[in-house]
């Protein structure tokens, strides 16, 4: 089976569209490995996740900053625990979404990705099995910009080589999504494969 988007490029955001939302269990896994006060811990996972995905902080550093938020020193050994549970909690793949992709690549359409994340998110979101079916992948860290920003948008037009007619991007967060249609993009916010399925055929695919 096939869709066919004529014309097109279609933008997808990886986490929580291409991938799955984080099971409950990683957070249990993380607090063990930490040993802290959970609540200054999740304060600080979330807060420093921006300077992360805009390319500010490495994947040390980030843990080092949430180490220190908790009144904790994690050994490098410890951090790469904590990055060995998280970072696979973000990447565990949504089928229906995957294979919606892999119609739309059978069918010619071009695909990217652009997503809000840190630098060791790059490999897998280009070389991962379902990476390898896009043209591009646009990571934030490495654009040191972050979505909803006008500026991420149009680097990804300018890396495309398009216009915002042409694009179509998706994306779980409806700032996102707002933030690209500000520039005349056509946008949708995820919520299931199905619903995303009728978006596209809604725009003329088949």
């Amino acid at each position: 089976m096939t869709l066919s988007l004529p014309g097109r490029t279609v933008v997808f955001d990886y986490g929580e569209v291409i991938s799955r939302s984080p099971a409950e269990s990683f957070r249990q896994r993380l607090e063990e490995i930490a040993g802290v006060d959970p609540a200054p811990f999740w304060e600080s996972y979330g807060r420093n996740r921006g300077p992360l995905d805009g390319g500010d902080l490495s994947v040390v550093d980030y843990w080092q900053a949430v180490a220190r938020d908790s009144g904790a020193t994690w050994s490098l050994s410890t951090i790469h625990r904590l990055w060995a549970v998280d970072f696979p909690s973000w990447i565990d793949p949504e089928p229906g979404t995957v294979d919606i992709i892999e119609e739309l690549h059978d069918g010619g359409t071009r695909l990217a990705i652009l997503s809000n994340a840190g630098f060791d998110f790059a490999s897998p979101l280009r070389h991962s099995p379902v990476g390898s079916l896009f043209e591009r992948a646009f990571v934030s860290a490495e654009l040191h910009d972050l979505k909803p920003s006008a500026s991420i948008y149009r680097a990804v037009l300018d890396g495309l080589g398009i216009t915002p007619d042409d694009m179509v991007f998706i994306d779980n967060k409806r700032e996102n999504v707002e933030g690209a249609e500000a520039l005349g993009i056509t946008g949708h916010v995820f919520t299931t494969p199905a619903l995303l399925r009728e978006f596209l055929v809604s725009l003329g695919a088949e």
